[in-house]
């Protein structure tokens, strides 16, 4: 097995003998003995942080982690017999291996009917957790030959939403929720539902796929409406842990990848996260060196992939900060960052690399705390599934929260039900006052980016990025490949070179179900730039008083409403009309009043 890369401290001892060999591996060992090389060849150098890290992987040995976590043992995480509960309705992912490998053959022959029947797309519709796994898969692996085409949906923007369902005559739409009740892929699966039935096809159920918990509310409809396939998966397998349960193998399977081998890597991994040494164990001892960095100032996790890996910092992204970002504690994941942003002194890094694939070219410290996990091949992406949920647990409990609750969630949910409400009666959103005016663009500080700006105009709030913040710019316009990710994405760039600040990037309403928790939760040392434009071509929702455009716009309005009250600092801009002239012209004013 290759070697992980790495730099090695400038104090570490040339060589130190192998305590692995029974296992028949090798591989780099690093300062303080410090190894863990499992299905993927996997280095740490803590280098500033190897005292505290020592103890961390010394606690989590004496506290036998790995046995109690495998075991389910609740006692670990508290002694509160409330949050014991929760905590017990959320740990089957640690048992998803076995619920799905009996269900593996099932998959197989579905997808293969799928291929055989004349359908020339999948669309997933979701959100969150229960989407992002299949994306990464789509991006990283892609769709054998002979398969449909695979698309995800996890936009409300009208345009997005029109662009997907383009041929809706030969698309299956597979509806994945685990609730059921989200709104977001019940308005897209509405939509979806009507435009199946104006293609001719009146028993539209045939066309529909639901993967959900046992009698939610898209079950208990899918049943209903005659859904072609119900895939139930276990309730007590959170979202952003369910990559390898139905959620993530129900889409593998449609994009024609070998399922059993996929299960097969993550089952080898699993086998390396029950090691009891946190030492050797690969989930643990991340966890520990995650957690380390915290505890001393180090929360921005940054990590580094090739371009064919980008789509899974997405995935890792919205792991971390949903489970970690709580109770004013939490790891701000630095995913997609270009390299021209400034390396600095409160990260953490972690390397991820592939056989023939460039490596990060970020100039980064000799002895920055870093992580190098070695991927032999792209379809080993199930095993660091499995890996990464491991260590996110791990962090959890060294940082003292539960990692399986999002309790501020909820509180974005919350203010867009209440403004799609008044909508409803008024039929006009209610719109915040705005506090400038720049190219015809409103500026709407929140009542702490205010204050922190002491009287100075709205536009320099980049200002308020010093040491120890990081910068939010959050995007609810047409995502990922329109005309306007260019010009954002060069924002992000242009902020974190301005300001030498980590910066996070997100499409609304996709992240407020996983950093979202993080924001409003975690360490408030956040800076959030909100940007908004209303459509110029809206979509009806059927059976709704609101549009897709509403939707979209009360999101973005209902999370400034919630970082507001939260004491968080971030401006709402709504440009005057959706065109990359407009967004330009306020970015460009940002950037210039980013420093006094």
């Amino acid at each position: 097995m290759r070697a992980a890369p790495g730099r090695s401290h400038p104090h570490a001892n040339a060589a130190i003998a192998t305590t692995h060999a029974s296992r028949n591996m090798t591989g780099r060992f690093i300062p303080l003995n410090y190894l863990i090389l499992a299905v993927t060849s996997f280095s740490i150098d803590p280098g500033p942080v190897a005292v505290p890290f020592t103890r961390n992987l010394d606690r989590l040995n004496s506290l036998a982690f790995a046995d109690a976590l495998w075991s389910k043992r609740l006692d670990i995480w508290t002694s509160d017999p409330s949050v014991q509960s929760k905590i017990a309705n959320r740990l089957g992912w640690l048992d998803a291996l076995p619920f799905i490998t009996p269900q593996l053959g099932r998959l197989r022959d579905f997808a293969g009917s799928i291929r055989d029947a004349g359908f020339t797309d999948v669309v997933l519709l979701g959100m969150g957790g229960s989407s992002l796994a299949p994306e990464v898969l789509r991006q990283v692996l892609g769709v054998a030959g002979g398969f449909p085409r695979f698309r995800m949906l996890d936009s409300v923007d009208p345009d997005a939403v029109r662009d997907t369902f383009n041929k809706p005559e030969t698309t299956l739409f597979v509806v994945a929720s685990k609730s059921g009740s989200t709104i977001e892929p019940n308005a897209m699966a509405a939509e979806a539902r009507r435009r199946v039935v104006a293609a001719g096809h009146a028993e539209w159920g045939s066309r529909f796929v639901a993967i959900t918990d046992d009698n939610t509310q898209l079950h208990r409809r899918a049943l209903q409406d005659g859904f072609r396939e119900i895939f139930v998966n276990p309730a007590d397998i959170g979202g952003r842990y369910s990559a390898l349960s139905f959620f993530g193998l129900v889409p593998a399977a449609l994009m024609g990848i070998d399922v059993e081998a996929f299960v097969s890597a993550a089952r080898d991994m699993e086998a390396e996260c029950r090691l009891p040494d946190a030492r050797q164990n690969p989930g643990l001892a991340l966890g520990a060196l995650i957690a380390t960095g915290a505890a001393v100032g180090r929360d921005k996790l940054t990590l580094e992939t090739p371009d064919s890996l980008r789509s899974f910092g997405l995935w890792v992204e919205q792991l971390v900060a949903e489970s970690t970002g709580k109770e004013g504690k939490g790891i701000i994941p630095i995913t997609g960052e270009r390299q021209t942003t400034p390396w600095s002194a409160d990260r953490v890094e972690v390397i991820v690399t592939v056989p023939s694939a460039s490596a990060s070219g970020r100039q980064v410290p000799a002895d920055a705390p870093r992580a190098s996990l070695a991927m032999p091949d792209l379809r080993s992406i199930s095993a660091e599934f499995l890996r990464w949920e491991v260590a996110t647990a791990t962090t959890g409990l060294l940082l003292g929260i539960n990692p399986f609750d999002e309790p501020n969630v909820q509180q974005a949910k919350d203010a867009t039900r209440a403004l799609l409400d008044t909508y409803d009666q008024r039929h006009q959103l209610p719109y915040p006052e705005a506090h400038a005016t720049v190219s015809g663009a409103r500026l709407t500080l929140s009542s702490a980016a205010e204050q922190g700006l002491g009287g100075t105009a709205a536009d320099a709030v980049l200002q308020l990025a010093d040491t120890g913040t990081y910068v939010g710019v959050l995007a609810y316009l047409p995502p990922d490949a329109s005309p306007f990710d260019e010009a954002l994405q060069a924002f992000r760039e242009d902020v974190g070179r301005r300001t030498g600040r980590p910066t996070m990037f997100g499409y609304g309403p996709r992240y407020l179900h996983s950093t979202g928790q993080l924001h409003k939760g975690g360490p408030n040392n956040g800076i959030f730039v909100l940007i908004a434009a209303e459509p110029i071509d809206d979509l009806a929702v059927p059976g709704e008083s609101f549009t897709f455009g509403v939707l979209e716009t009360a999101q973005a309005i209902g999370d400034f409403q919630s970082l507001d009250r939260t004491g968080r600092r971030a401006i709402l801009v709504r440009l005057p009309r959706r065109d990359i002239a407009a967004l330009s012209a306020v970015t460009t004013t940002l950037l210039d009043r980013c420093r006094p």
